[in-house]
């Protein structure tokens, strides 16, 4: 597999309907919002996270393919992996004195786990893989237009125990509340470094599952908390060099979104058919090959 060699950026959309993309549990797991323009956020956090669901299901145990963050993961067992493999003993939080063998421990991480080549990893714990900056930034989503999140009222059917079931006689139920974004249109913006992907190893195939998983992870992430979410628009602009051929903030410039011709002034948007996303594909300057790949 040949290591990614050109610099790329990316434009992404994706929208919601009817759910919450991505709560916050510091204020009772409401949809993210920006206060000053109240604009919705989707985290970066949240977007890696469903990147690395995606890879699991679509790669299983294949060889290079293990996640490691992961749901009730132990990094340190993680880690211990590496040793064991290489067959080299670790001290705690300590990386091997030789340094031809921390280096070999590194790299074992970054060949065995997709999300280490793809994002990096801090691997300093108490068993010491070192560590390693990863190709692949992916900025906050943000809403195209602000968003008004809607608290909607449940009803709680079943209880627990006897006695709350005898408390819940009637119409006395516990009641409850969920909140949803009726819809909204998110974009985030993605950098690939292939100075980090040569650290790294990360391949050209690795860049095609990023992108496959892009295009399919809301496919497989479904709940009734998040409603419908769906992966709009992907375009991608590869440099022919390492360095770069035109500053990216200009490429990401020549995608747009306004409002859908016909779209009333002060309508809300209510699906994606309400917004127009335009690319100025004349615009792209010469060294620099854009992909719709969506």
């Amino acid at each position: 597999m040949s290591v990614l060699s050109n610099r790329i950026e990316f434009v992404y959309y994706f929208d919601v309907a009817n759910g919450n993309p991505n709560g916050d549990p510091d204020m009772g797991n409401m949809p993210r919002v920006d206060p000053a323009t109240q604009k919705g956020l989707v985290t970066d956090v949240c977007l890696k996270r469903k990147i690395r669901n995606f890879v699991a299901l679509a790669k299983g145990d294949a060889a290079g393919y293990d996640i490691y963050v992961r749901e009730r993961a132990i990094l340190n067992e993680q880690n211990r992996r590496a040793y064991d493999g290489l067959g080299l003993a670790s001290e705690p939080r300590k990386l091997p004195k030789k340094g031809e063998d921390a280096k070999a421990v590194t790299e074992w991480m970054c060949k065995t786990f997709f999300d280490i080549r793809a994002f990096g990893a801090v691997m300093t714990t108490d068993v010491n893989c070192g560590q390693v900056r990863g190709p692949i930034q992916i900025t906050f989503a943000q809403s195209v237009d602000a968003i008004q999140p809607l608290p909607v009222s449940i009803t709680r059917m079943a209880v627990t125990t006897v006695a709350e079931a005898e408390k819940q006689s009637g119409d006395n139920r516990t009641m409850g509340e969920k909140h949803i974004v009726p819809y909204a249109l998110y974009r985030a913006e993605g950098f690939l470094s292939p100075h980090f992907a040569n650290a790294t190893g990360f391949s050209e195939d690795d860049l095609q599952l990023l992108w496959q998983a892009l295009i399919n992870m809301f496919d497989h992430d479904r709940s009734a908390s998040r409603g419908r979410m769906t992966a709009r628009r992907l375009i991608a602009f590869r440099h022919d060099s390492a360095l770069g051929n035109a500053p990216a903030h200009k490429l990401l410039e020549l995608v747009k979104t306004g409002p859908a011709a016909g779209r009333a002034p002060d309508a809300p948007a209510r699906t994606f058919e309400d917004y127009a996303v335009t690319f100025d594909e004349a615009g792209v300057p010469a060294g620099v090959t854009a992909e719709i790949l969506l």
